[in-house]
């Protein structure tokens, strides 16, 4: 584990804002830590799944087994096989992807916008401004707390269990398509999918600027910047940060900004937003990342209040998660969702063409 894998109650606008120790596994997803034990002086060879089994309270070895195969076990930070013999002085960790819930979720009647449900599986689409897991200063109204109630009545599904609920996450600010897992052996499965990556995720994004090339390949280890905390960062291949990878490809040029599809060869904490900027195309209206000032175009008195209208009309950085694919767990059906981009990034596209097409009409006038 290396220092910027520990980030300790440090604030965040991404879904759970309270960030626990953070371990750097092989995949690439963030993972919590649960449980951690250290083997004694005389451990004797012994699998790690009969060793976390002897000591993790109402587990079973199938379950343990299934965590590893999703890269959920840990030994000395490294991903292992069921079948690993833990050795005297093994630090052995049990990690997910999302922290521990150290206080009572509470059910809250937070209206949800279900795309799909069956016994397995639900598929949800978040709005923008909804915060996803309760953590440091979000204890209630959050995605979690919704689920809680919408599942209040029934009795095998325990939001406050690991192994079952959210599968991925999306920032508090971006709206679109999250998976939830109702069973355990759904969570499993899921967690799986997004580990190998086959499942196909598809984001909008409004940027500022028009990209050289229209398409392409951002690639760059992304890690906690060494100058703002709050901020994530594109660093050198190297030892700090985690390598990520962002497809990204011009859907409409719209004068001083354009749409642009992105897709996740990876997926980093605030990843789109900053590989954008790191090409010099911030999102729009993105606070954090420098995308909530005029940034293209002349800055005359009239330009600068309608960019600030833009803003009005869409307070948020303009991203969503539009389509979501993966195969089902329980019925090997592939399955794919498709989300519409929310009215406030439509409005927002709505202005900039109407600007755009303005623009165009004064040149060849």
């Amino acid at each position: 584990m290396t220092d910027e894998d520990i980030y300790d109650d440090l604030p965040d606008d991404s879904d759970d804002t309270r960030r626990p120790v953070i371990i750097d596994g092989s995949d690439d997803r963030e993972l919590y830590e649960h449980f951690r034990f250290v083997a004694d002086k005389g451990q004797a060879l012994l699998r790690v799944d009969k060793f976390l089994v002897a000591r993790l309270e109402k587990s079973s070895r199938n379950r343990v087994q299934q965590a590893a195969d999703a890269g959920c076990i840990l030994v000395n930070g490294k991903p292992v096989k069921s079948n690993y013999r833990v050795k005297p002085l093994d630090v052995v960790q049990v990690v997910m992807d999302r922290p521990r819930y150290e206080f009572e979720v509470v059910a809250e009647d937070i209206p949800l916008d279900i795309v799909y449900e069956d016994d397995h599986v639900l598929v949800v689409n978040k709005p923008a401004g909804l915060v996803v897991h309760p953590g440091h200063g979000n204890y209630s109204g959050t995605l979690v707390n919704a689920l809680a109630w919408h599942f209040k009545d029934n009795p095998d599904y325990d939001v406050t269990d690991p192994r079952m609920g959210l599968v991925h996450r999306i920032d508090k600010d971006t709206s679109g398509l999250l998976v939830v897992a109702k069973t355990p052996d759904a969570k499993t499965d899921l967690g799986r999918q997004f580990f190998k990556k086959t499942t196909r995720r598809e984001y909008v994004a409004v940027v500022w600027g028009r990209p050289e090339p229209a398409a392409g390949r951002i690639e760059g280890n992304i890690g906690r910047s060494l100058r703002d905390r709050l901020q994530m960062a594109v660093f050198p291949a190297g030892d700090y940060g985690k390598h990520a990878v962002t497809h990204y490809e011009t859907i409409e040029p719209l004068g001083h900004v354009s749409v642009v599809k992105c897709v996740l060869e990876t997926g980093r904490t605030h990843q789109i937003r900053v590989h954008m900027r790191h090409i010099g195309h911030p999102l729009f209206n993105d606070a954090r990342y420098g995308g909530d000032v005029v940034l293209r175009g002349v800055p005359s008195a009239a330009y600068k209040a309608f960019v600030q209208g833009c803003f009005d009309v869409c307070p948020r950085q303009a991203l969503h998660a539009r389509t979501l694919g993966f195969r089902h767990p329980a019925t090997g059906q592939e399955m794919d969702f498709t989300s519409e981009i929310p009215a406030d990034m439509q409005a927002l596209i709505g202005r900039w063409r109407t600007y755009s097409s303005g623009n165009a009409q004064k040149e060849r006038d």
